[in-house]
């Protein structure tokens, strides 16, 4: 007679012990990205997104075609070339001369990445040694301290401040050492909606030639620009032998998905980025990029009517956040607007944010994932306002309920 045995629990297998922390210590604290974490929170309660900045409507459909036409027709589902395909290195060559007067060959000056995160990770990846000092404008994007950490970089913060977020080109000067290697620049900056004047960028730009430092410019939102104008710093004098321009069509056409970036500089500084990115993604978006090469050409009235349609959207949401007792800060650019919640009776906006789902079916961001001086901005509270007037009038009848409480 058999006896028959149950078989091992396996619902608890064993773990292996460590001895030490599995995640590179260069990566310590960053965690999951505030913006993966707060979209998930959005689906799980029916909320409003106001957080991650992406539109809720498509770009011009006639440029969607093209790139399913390109699929059907087999352009680009295979491996494209590495740099990019010759059709869009030329477009954003083209869309650099025609905007800016800038000059960039496309054979040796343009590089096609996987947006402009890939970008910024490329460029930094490539220029920075570990224990090189990389200063960046509080607040910043969360991944340019994730890729300075993975860089091995040091990052010196410079302070945007409320009201007007203005670059401090004194603090910035004193902040420049011998061990600095670059400035990262964001104009229009994300998330203060803040846009450099030409006179700050002329002065940032006599600094970095005066202590021979790289700079990489993340230009991303260079046609979301409702008051002043967008103005590359690569075409001040010196700057464009030593600058990496960065932008991509996510912002400008409405398809953040496609994730369609490039990189523009000097043919030493294009081959230090491509030396990385070509190990990162390798290569990606064929189809898609034959898309964007017609996307860059489209008449000047589209980009008009772009800026139109957004500053009609943050004109909307502006003085409705006031009206509920928001401080807000409005933007001179972007799609994002830059609120302090003190004025509420709030004195924390991680929490407020984590609860707002909850309260009133919305989603935002909280300011202080920005910043390493958490101090500084913790009441602050960004929304994006590129989403329907609709939505923004149904999210702003929901933050009513915070005041009705």
């Amino acid at each position: 007679m058999r006896v028959s045995q149950s078989p091992p629990d396996q619902s608890q297998p064993d773990r292996p012990q460590h001895n030490r922390p599995l995640l590179n210590r260069r990566l310590a604290g960053l965690g999951t990205t505030i913006f993966a974490e707060m979209s998930a929170r959005a689906v799980a309660t029916g909320s409003i997104n106001l957080g991650q900045g992406f539109p809720d409507t498509d770009g011009p459909v006639k440029i969607a075609q093209i790139a399913a036409d390109a699929i059907l027709a087999g352009r680009g589902n295979q491996y494209p070339p590495g740099p990019g395909i010759p059709e869009l290195r030329q477009a954003v060559a083209d869309h650099a001369a025609r905007f800016y007067g800038l000059r960039y060959d496309p054979a040796d000056e343009i590089l096609v990445t996987a947006g402009a995160t890939e970008a910024v990770a490329a460029a930094l990846l490539a220029l920075v040694e570990p224990g090189d000092e990389v200063i960046a404008f509080e607040p910043y994007y969360d991944s340019y301290a994730a890729n300075i950490a993975m860089a091995g970089g040091v990052r010196v913060p410079v302070t945007l401040r409320p009201p007007a977020f203005r670059p401090d080109i004194d603090e910035l000067a004193r902040k420049i050492t011998e061990r600095t290697r670059l400035i990262l620049l964001n104009t229009p900056h994300n998330p203060t909606g803040s846009v450099f004047t030409r006179d700050e960028l002329a002065a940032i730009a006599r600094l970095a030639v005066e202590r021979d430092l790289l700079l990489v410019t993340d230009e991303v939102y260079e046609h979301l620009v409702f008051h002043g104008e967008h103005v590359p710093i690569a075409s001040f004098p010196g700057m464009r032998e030593r600058t990496v321009t960065i932008s991509s069509a996510g912002k400008t056409f409405s398809f953040t998905g496609w994730k369609i970036g490039w990189v523009k500089a000097t043919p030493e500084l294009v081959t230090a980025v491509k030396t990385t990115k070509q190990f990162m993604t390798y290569v990606s978006g064929g189809p898609f990029q034959y898309a964007v090469a017609e996307a860059l050409a489209l008449p000047d009235e589209y980009y008009t009517a772009l800026r139109a349609d957004l500053k009609a959207k943050r004109d909307l949401l502006v003085p409705g956040l006031a009206a509920l007792g928001f401080t807000v800060y409005p933007p001179q650019g972007t799609y994002f607007v830059t609120t302090d919640i003190a004025g509420l009776g709030e004195r924390d906006g991680m929490e407020f944010c984590r609860t707002l789902p909850e309260r009133a079916g919305v989603v935002a961001i909280p300011s202080a994932v920005f910043y390493d001086d958490k101090a500084a901005a913790r009441t602050l509270v960004r929304f994006a306002f590129c989403k329907r007037p609709e939505v923004l009038t149904q999210a702003l009848a929901r933050l009513s309920r915070l005041t009705a409480s």
